[in-house]
């Protein structure tokens, strides 16, 4: 016979509350939310959730008909967690949380540590059971540190999983965790990527925000399936050796009414302010950093995903948008700090406690800032004042490189400072270069769109764009569809167009990433340092012919590669290099050859220096650069 689930001990142990009390809580989703368990003797499910300003909390849901005054809630402690222990309850039944707030209004909310959701426009809760896989990753994890390093080569593939591809023989699904574990995973193996990110797979209600617009940040989202099914793409990735990133939003959170807003008829997970707490870009909420319990919120979160779903590491969105209080803001919208200025001191404090608590727990993952300012230290470590991120996004180079590229190639001798200046900082942090989903919606173009020219100088300019990207210093991100030169923008309602994929040209630019994949993770001097000074050296810049050479080089200097780019439509002969080694510098990749759509002129494999002095060495090569083009050579071994 079933108990009265007032009959049952609340749950939370003391030290769960003291630890949810000073907001250090590390494995938060074990004790709030809905976990299924064995208490005192019975099977069923503990339901628990923080609402201190509530007047009263019940949970509802299909096994009590949505009746509030069936299974009403008790307050913990002096926590401000209301808790409840319902017997005989499994995986799989629906649920919200109803809210009397401090307002007296009632509120159904979904639940904050929920681990599963229905599928969106419906909004409750469901229990799901997440303590019951059998991971089958060890290789991979034994040996992840290593994957991750930043003298590794990193090249990532970023991927909106709604739109990758979809299933037009079953009224155009997109495509399942399972089915996703075997072809995108495939995919992105055969293309020779080291890393998958995901745009936030985190659940949320509206499929036009991608994932940005996160309610449920502990559920992956059903839209692709089951929370072990999603585990199983996780685990095929690694044991294809290839890692999993996730977009990460802890910035701000939607309006609606299901979600954090007012989530205890007060301003509890946002600032009452909202010259604080809003964000009129997005028309979302902002955080309140500076509430231990929000803190604790996100940082427990983060953890979640690394420790439950393996996952590889974190992309944490819009950080610039975190560290600054006038972020988007003109005068008298935004509140300065206690000291008068700009900076979110709370927010700079919850990254640096973020990065902490993750490196801490397994210094083998990687946590990534996309940060679009200067802010100093972004990948330095907390103890030296830095933020404490192992990457950052570099931002500027994107910028100031598609700058150039979309320049008509007549005018680019103008503008050569915009291949050149990224270098002065380029050693500053710990960067990777971004060709990301926002460079290729709203109006912007794809990326074979955004390049001058006639049909074929388009895709020369693509081709040479690449290899000038996977030769400069930095880890590299492509977004999917940019590898095989998609014509139109990405739209988050189909899928990529692969039939342009199967086109010669695109074909070529697609052979082109996956050789330059190749040649990334195979040459040590184009990823050993990739974060250091001592692996680039320039050897020429030629405004006026719009010619740029330098040297890669790893541990072993005398493996070094030199780097020739001709962003001109005009074929240059006998173009002299100088060079710091003698002897025959083999042509490892050209962006002319036929396999990749272009006319096949080069160096028949690789030159022979001449003891003729050029650019501060005593030999130099004499070299055939194709218009529009890039070509690596590798020296004399």
């Amino acid at each position: 016979m079933t108990q009265n689930p007032k009959s049952y001990d609340p749950a939370i142990s003391s030290i769960d509350q003291y630890l949810i009390g000073e907001g250090t809580h590390k494995q938060l989703w074990r004790v709030l939310g809905a976990n299924t368990k064995i208490h005192q003797g019975t099977e069923g499910v503990h339901f628990a959730v923080w609402a201190p300003n509530a007047k009263l909390v019940s949970v509802v849901g299909d096994f009590n008909d949505w009746d509030g005054g069936r299974n009403s809630m008790c307050p913990t402690g002096g926590t401000g967690v209301w808790e409840i222990f319902v017997p005989d309850l499994h995986e799989g039944a629906l649920y919200k949380f109803r809210v009397t707030g401090a307002d007296s209004i009632v509120r159904d909310k979904a639940d904050p540590v929920g681990f599963g959701s229905q599928h969106p426009p419906e909004k409750a809760s469901i229990v799901r059971n997440i303590d019951s896989y059998d991971w089958q990753d060890s290789a991979w994890m034994e040996t992840r540190a290593a994957h991750n390093d930043r003298g590794q080569p990193i090249s990532i593939y970023e991927v909106h999983l709604g739109s990758w591809r979809r299933r037009y023989d079953d009224n155009g699904r997109p495509l399942s965790y399972v089915e996703l574990a075997r072809d995108l995973v495939g995919y992105v193996k055969h293309m020779g990527f080291t890393h998958i990110e995901l745009l936030p797979i985190t659940e949320y209600p509206f499929d036009g925000s991608w994932g940005y617009q996160p309610v449920g940040m502990y559920a992956p989202t059903i839209r692709f399936g089951l929370p072990n099914e999603f585990r199983a793409f996780v685990e095929a990735a690694h044991n294809a050796s290839i890692g999993v990133l996730l977009d990460w939003v802890p910035g701000h959170f939607p309006t609606d009414p299901h979600g954090l807003e007012r989530f205890d008829g007060t301003a509890l997970y946002e600032h009452a302010d909202p010259r604080e707490g809003f964000h009129q870009d997005w028309n979302t909420l902002i955080p309140n950093y500076g509430r231990r319990e929000v803190k604790n919120y996100y940082v427990a979160n983060a953890l979640y995903w690394l420790e439950e779903y393996r996952l590889d590491g974190l992309r944490v969105d819009a950080v610039a948008s975190m560290l600054y209080r006038d972020y988007s803001r003109v005068d008298g919208e935004w509140m300065p700090n206690k000291d008068g200025g700009r900076e979110n001191y709370e927010a700079i404090e919850f990254l640096q406690d973020l990065n902490v608590a993750v490196y801490g727990a397994d210094a083998s993952v990687m946590t990534v800032a996309e940060e679009s300012t200067s802010f100093p230290g972004v990948s330095q470590p907390v103890h030296s004042g830095g933020l404490g991120f192992g990457y950052k996004w570099n931002m500027g180079w994107m910028n100031d490189t598609l700058r150039y590229m979309e320049r008509d190639p007549i005018y680019r001798h103008h503008d050569h400072h915009l291949m050149t200046f990224p270098i002065d900082w380029a050693f500053t942090e710990n960067f990777i270069l971004p060709i990301s989903h926002d460079e290729v919606v709203h109006g912007k173009g794809s990326m074979i769109d955004k390049m001058p020219g006639t049909d074929w100088e388009k895709f020369a300019n693509l081709r040479a764009y690449y290899a000038f990207m996977w030769t400069q210093p930095g880890k590299k991100l492509l977004f999917m569809g940019c590898e095989f030169a998609q014509p139109e923008e990405w739209n988050h309602d189909a899928d990529l167009n692969w039939e342009a994929a199967e086109q010669p040209a695109n074909k070529g630019i697609q052979t082109l990433v996956r050789d330059l994949n190749e040649l990334y993770r195979n040459t040590p001097a184009l990823h050993e340092k990739d974060c250091e000074t001592g692996g680039f050296e320039w050897v020429c810049n030629d405004p006026v012919q719009s010619v740029t050479a330098y040297l890669r080089k790893g541990t072993d200097e005398a493996q070094s590669v030199l780097v020739v780019c001709n962003f001109t439509p005009v074929e240059r002969l006998n173009f002299q290099i100088g060079i710091p080694t003698a002897g025959r510098w083999k042509e490892a990749l050209n962006t002319d050859a036929a396999i990749y759509g272009g006319d096949n002129r080069g160096n028949l494999g690789g030159r022979v220096t001449t003891k003729s002095a050029a650019h501060g060495h005593m030999q130099s090569l004499s070299l055939t650069l194709p218009p529009l083009s890039v070509i690596v050579l590798k020296s004399p071994s």
